[in-house]
């Protein structure tokens, strides 16, 4: 491992429950000056099957319900301009096993699939009528039967009026899961009843979570006013789709983040929820409830536009860290940040004791405006208890684990993309998530990349995965998605 020193005190990170890939591991890249480099993926199995039919479980991430943990992605069909409208989205579905997740078991779902009416054009006006967006949809167990299920945001035709906002309604439908996939229940998707007082406009973020503590899955999203957070709390019922109970916290206009369900479903703990300010490319406000079901004016952090929830100190209670992701606001005179924020991150431990403040590694510096903002993800890959922040930095990504260690590995997409040569710093995957998917108590980190502008920019449509063993420059698995569609729109890696 590649070891530096970053000036500290003491912190450590967090378990975010986003899932990785699928066989055939990516080797060293010879032309990466890390020792932990790594090539792109090679491509991905031909064959596919069905997965196993399992019993149920309580693990939101195990969607045929055989006690080993899935992966939900977003992947591309051809179609779309990559440089600003993105391709026709669908779902992937990769599925694990007793060894990890067997890419060879995977389902992609486009809207028909889930039984969902067909989407309209986009705002550019390219018709995408199966476009499903993965970023959009939330995986929780809304019935308690044991098989997650899929909120799925689904944007009306016509505009309407409220208030101040004149927009294209959004209602929220569950796609039910089941041992044989989504979208195999009888009566198709059910729309979920808003409480009395929701805005015509229904729900814009929505994520899932146990935000009252007693077992049972949760949807929390933000009205497109910004100004009203709404708690929807299972089990919700198949055939009107009504909650169980609702409840309101206060909105501030950005989006929503919550902490990862409990997977074994053994000892439920509550769901702690971070609501993010609005901003203009600056670092925005955070204001944390750590038990949203009791209301409250919440506990205001440090701005930063990154998060990581998880045990970082390692005395068994769920914390949460708050970092700079590097963007900037772009207008004279408004690009710098308070010293606190400026390339730092920092810990509230869930005692609620004093936050600890840690320096991020240089070469994880701003991007002025939009360009390139960095993500957080959090993990334990060395199974001691205490999870670790995952960073991208100019070189790679970074694990910040303990008081002042980095530990930096990488892995990069092709050298060459329809005929042209990419610059190096195209080429870095960033972190998208962690998990144990094998089951032997360490974490491994799963990475993305995509040749599209987009991605470059905003991280936005991913097309390259990893899932690496830990730190090191080995892969439990790797693949490009695209192979499993009707073209493979990047080039292979050049020998």
């Amino acid at each position: 491992m590649k070891r530096s020193s970053c000036v500290a005190v003491a912190t450590c990170a967090a378990l975010v429950l986003l899932s990785g890939c699928g066989t055939g591991g990516a080797g060293p890249d010879p032309k990466s000056p890390s020792p932990h480099g790594g090539s792109a993926p090679s491509g991905a199995p031909t064959a596919s099957r069905s997965p196993a039919a399992g019993k149920g479980s309580a693990d939101p991430d195990d969607f045929n319900g055989d006690g080993h943990r899935d992966l939900l992605l977003p992947v591309e069909t051809p179609g779309g301009e990559p440089q600003w409208e993105p391709a026709d989205e669908r779902l992937l579905v990769v599925y694990g096993s007793a060894r990890g997740l067997d890419p060879v078991t995977r389902h992609v779902y486009g809207r028909g699939d889930l039984g969902l009416a067909e989407a309209g054009p986009s705002g550019s006006g390219v018709d995408r009528p199966e476009a499903v967006d993965a970023r959009q949809v939330a995986a929780a167990d809304l019935d308690g039967d044991g098989f997650p299920d899929l909120a799925v945001p689904v944007l009306g035709a016509e505009n309407v009026a409220d208030g101040q906002i004149d927009d294209r309604p959004t209602a929220l439908y569950v796609v039910w899961g089941s041992a044989s996939g989504f979208g195999a229940a009888e009566h198709g998707p059910t729309k979920v009843r808003m409480p009395p007082g929701t805005s015509v406009h229904g729900l814009d973020k929505v994520v899932r979570g146990d935000f009252d503590g007693d077992g049972r899955h949760d949807l929390a999203g933000l009205e497109k006013s910004g100004k009203t957070v709404r708690l929807l709390y299972g089990p919700f019922d198949r055939a009107t789709g009504a909650p169980a109970r609702s409840g309101t916290l206060p909105g501030s206009g950005g989006t929503l983040y919550a902490d990862a369900i409990e997977p074994t479903g053994k000892k439920p703990r509550v769901t702690p929820l971070l609501v993010r300010a609005s901003d203009d490319g600056e670092q925005a406000h955070n204001t944390l409830y750590t038990a949203p079901a009791r209301g409250g004016s919440g506990r205001e952090l440090v701005a930063g536009s990154a998060q990581a929830f998880g045990d970082f100190d390692g005395d068994g209670r769920r914390d949460v860290v708050v970092g700079d992701n590097g963007s900037r606001n772009n207008e004279p005179g408004a690009g710098a940040e308070a010293p606190e924020v400026h390339r730092a991150m920092t810990m509230y431990p869930g005692d609620g004791g004093a936050p600890v403040r840690r320096e991020l590694p240089e070469a994880s510096g701003h991007r002025q405006g939009f360009q390139t903002p960095l993500v957080y993800a959090a993990g334990d890959p060395d199974g001691d208890g205490r999870d670790g922040v995952l960073v991208p930095t100019d070189r790679g990504v970074a694990l910040l684990d303990g008081a002042d260690e980095v530990v930096e590995f990488d892995r990069r997409g092709p050298e060459r993309v329809r005929g042209k040569k990419l610059r190096s710093e195209r080429r870095h995957a960033l972190p998208y998530g962690s998990a144990d998917f094998d089951g032997n108590g360490r974490d491994e980190f799963v990475l993305a990349w995509s040749a599209d502008a987009m991605f470059a920019m905003y991280g936005n449509n991913p097309t390259h995965w990893w899932v690496t063993v830990g730190t090191s420059g080995r892969d439990r698995a790797s693949f490009d998605a695209t192979a499993w569609l009707k073209r493979r729109p990047y080039a292979s890696p050049s020998s």
